[in-house]
């Protein structure tokens, strides 16, 4: 196999169209960070992560001067070894945050590299349980000035007319009696049939005050409230899983397979939301769903769906993945050479070897620039 012998960094700050917010929170730029791996026998691989809103440099001091230094050299064959070392060397700065973020960006492109040696689609190079196509529901429903609760219906319909059977909309912003209106509102626009996924976004601090907006939904069958609490209040989403008939789902910002079998142990969650590009990587995506399989778990990995889809696709107790049909919120979309298409809610899977898809390198140039670590 090729030996690593470069690494190009890049952080790209891309910002989005219109100030878009959530249920505690507003965001105007998104902070990306980018990897490409060279080999010494021309091989190469891409993998990337979502920073944050600022402070995105970070990404790139902690790949050149923490992480480079043990992946350069090494056979791409060597994940399990290559991961190691990365969390071994990185244990006093990382364990979480962006430097597990970069941690997974490396590891995707390690992934990618080797399929694409391979000549395997990612997905079909990991073992494919399905070969063409997964579910997808379409994520939106953010909040935004002077959208009223007949606009979001309206939006929520238009994903049913793209064929999607599962939609997912914002909560937790305003008042309990506010957020069942808009629950309402959605519900009755995309009917009884089509699955409705209430995204919370760490919104509430309390069992006490997550129930008053619960209650409230449960008439509205949704298929799961999701990150109802801060990601490390472990109990208390294991308590409101005790006291309510909508499953919950969570770990979308988690890091690594222990915090997620102390999560599972807990009960705490009926569906994981774990985010290859944010847990460890392919590596550990791979480990915390067989974890999560033994509990009866199912997976619907967070947001990335050019990255998701062939990892879902590969696991048999993933169930959706995340897809945004235009690149207003994810607008990582604008970063990359190739688009994952959709039809009749299924996300299609690339054909090509590797992630099946490179970056725009006009794009990025326009967002960040390359730094060279070799």
């Amino acid at each position: 196999m090729p030996k690593i012998s470069a690494i190009e960094v890049c952080t790209a700050c891309v910002p989005l169209d219109r100030a878009t917010s959530f249920s505690n929170r507003s965001v105007t730029t998104r902070h990306y960070g980018l990897i490409k791996l060279r080999a010494d026998n021309g091989a190469e691989g891409i993998g990337f992560c979502y920073i944050g809103s600022s402070a995105g440099r970070i990404f790139n001091e902690i790949v050149a001067a923490i992480l480079a230094p043990v992946v350069l050299g090494r056979e791409s064959n060597e994940v399990e070894s290559i991961w190691s070392s990365m969390y071994q060397e990185s244990l006093l700065q990382g364990r979480a945050g962006v430097v597990m973020r970069a941690i997974s960006a490396i590891d995707i492109a390690i992934w990618d590299m080797n399929a694409r040696t391979s000549g395997l689609p990612l997905h079909r190079y990991l073992g494919a349980a399905a070969s063409n196509s997964v579910l997808a529901y379409a994520s939106g429903g953010y909040y935004l000035d002077g959208k009223t609760d007949g606009l979001l219906a309206d939006e929520m319909a238009r994903y049913v007319e793209l064929g999607f059977r599962a939609v997912k909309m914002k909560t937790g912003r305003f008042s309990p009696k506010e957020e069942a209106a808009r629950v309402r509102a959605a519900r009755e626009a995309i009917g009884p049939d089509v699955e409705l996924m209430l995204d919370c976004n760490n919104a509430w601090l309390d069992l006490t005050q997550a129930l008053q907006y619960v209650r409230r939904f449960e008439e509205f069958e949704p298929y799961f409230i999701e990150e109802p609490f801060s990601p490390d209040d472990i109990e208390n989403h294991a308590r409101l899983a005790q006291r309510t008939q909508v499953p919950i789902a969570t770990a979308e910002i988690a890091y690594g397979r222990w915090y997620h079998k102390a999560l599972l142990d807990s009960g705490g969650a009926s569906i994981l939301q774990t985010d290859a590009a944010v847990c460890g990587g392919i590596t550990e995506w791979k480990r915390i769903a067989a974890t999560a399989s033994s509990y009866g778990v199912v997976v619907c990995p967070h947001w990335f769906h050019d990255l998701h889809a062939p990892l879902v696709a590969a696991t048999p107790n993933a169930r959706y993945v995340e897809l945004f049909p235009d690149d207003q919120v994810l607008n990582f979309r604008r970063l990359l050479d190739r688009q994952l298409e959709f039809s009749d809610g299924q996300a299609l899977l690339h054909q090509e070897a590797g992630l099946g898809f490179g970056f725009d390198e006009k794009q990025v140039r326009k967002y960040g620039v390359w730094e060279t670590v070799d």
